[in-house]
């Protein structure tokens, strides 16, 4: 035996049980958030700006990143991302030729080993930054341009 039971919508709302009515425009819809990002911790701050350092091993497309996104919101961070930013951006570009003049046949390999050793004091320069922030300490390179004030 079935039992088939008749449902009938109650006034007002849709077959889903949403309620009718207006419909929002557009600009009603689309919303942004109300407030600015919220700055960072001290703790955050220490952590971003030592990621800012670390990311030397990968150019400076991380401190990059980091500068341009939480330059606002942490003061530590801002200072020491610009400082990786400012030390990793020529070696970076060093790196991109000398890898590039890596495919010359007969000296080739001499430049290639020059952009290891570049990529490797650059990685070990950024490893040493990044160990002086993690302990809330500032760090400046010896040779560095600073061409991003």
């Amino acid at each position: 035996m079935k039992v088939q039971a008749e449902v009938t919508p109650q006034q007002g709302s849709t077959r889903l049980g949403a309620p009718r009515g207006p419909r929002p425009t557009s600009s009603q819809q689309l919303k942004g958030s109300d407030a600015a990002a919220p700055p960072l911790t001290p703790e955050e701050d220490r952590r971003w700006a030592t990621l800012a350092h670390f990311g030397g091993v990968a150019g400076c497309l991380p401190s990059l990143v980091i500068y341009l996104v939480f330059r606002d919101r942490g003061p530590f961070t801002a200072q020491e991302a610009k400082e990786a930013l400012n030390f990793t951006l020529p070696l970076t570009v060093l790196l991109v030729v000398l890898y590039g003049l890596a495919f010359l046949p007969e000296i080739g390999w001499i430049l290639g080993l020059v952009a290891v050793f570049f990529w490797a004091f650059m990685t070990i320069c950024g490893l040493l930054g990044g160990a002086e922030c993690n302990k809330g300490r500032p760090y400046r390179y010896r040779l560095n341009l600073r061409l991003i004030q």
